[in-house]
């Protein structure tokens, strides 16, 4: 029998429930599996320090820990300080003139996925994932599936190599971005999801609620409530 290439995945992973979900995700279907981290000064960098102990629980699920492989973290600490956005600045969230809230960094995830194509290029990885969603979203433009569709076009064109830029929760919103958590992991991937990511764009951790840790007034936190909410409606 010839043996078929293993497929290694690099997962953008911030630390929020969306990036764990879709972490667990990529565990669930790919041979290999790295992760990488962007620090851009963002405020709510709490998010950052859940990473290792969300990847330690993940890796002790069932035929999960031998596919996780290496975590990477690249500063982009230019990124925040030409963004004057409420994420990366002392600005209050609100809807922009623009159309688009504050908390819009622009070229946010185009330079996230860039990077992480060009670290996939190095480390054999052809498949990138990020949780970019256009159901259930502030409305960034950088969410959308257009915009992923053809950044994805644009970095198999520049670097000569194919690479599949995968956005599993594009479709979904996030009731059911918690459904596949269950789904992927049970009880256990919800309550890990719960107790140990952080969405909140105030980086606050003061605050427990059902759905987890947060301001709960922020549009991240709202998005997350409504969700879990949502979610909990649908299985009972």
């Amino acid at each position: 029998m010839v043996a078929t290439a293993k497929t290694k995945a690099l997962v953008l992973f911030s630390g929020g429930q969306d990036s764990t979900v879709c972490l667990a995700s990529a565990l669930a279907r790919y041979d290999e599996v790295e992760t990488v981290g962007f620090d851009y000064g963002q405020a709510h960098a709490v998010e950052l320090d859940c990473r290792e102990k969300l990847r330690d629980a993940l890796a002790r699920f069932p035929g999960w820990g031998a596919k996780l492989g290496p975590d990477h973290m690249i500063a982009l600490p230019e990124l925040g300080r030409i963004s004057e956005t409420a994420l990366t600045r002392d600005v209050e969230i609100e809807m922009g003139r623009n159309g688009l809230p504050t908390t819009f960094v622009p070229g946010r995830n185009l330079l996230f996925f860039t990077y992480a194509a060009a670290l996939g290029y190095r480390r054999g990885a052809s498949v990138l994932i990020g949780g970019m969603c256009e159901t259930d979203y502030s409305g960034y433009p950088d969410c959308r599936a257009d915009t992923i569709a053809a950044l994805e076009r644009a970095i198999c064109l520049g670097m000569d190599r194919d690479f599949t830029l995968e956005t599993p929760l594009m479709r979904i919103d996030k009731a059911a971005t918690w459904a596949l958590a269950h789904e992927l992991g049970g009880d256990a991937l919800v309550d890990l999801i719960i107790e140990d990511s952080h969405s909140c764009y105030r980086g606050d951790r003061s605050k427990r609620h059902d759905w987890g840790y947060g301001c709960g007034a922020c549009p991240a936190c709202e998005l997350r409530a409504r969700g879990y909410a949502a979610y909990l409606a649908g299985k009972a």
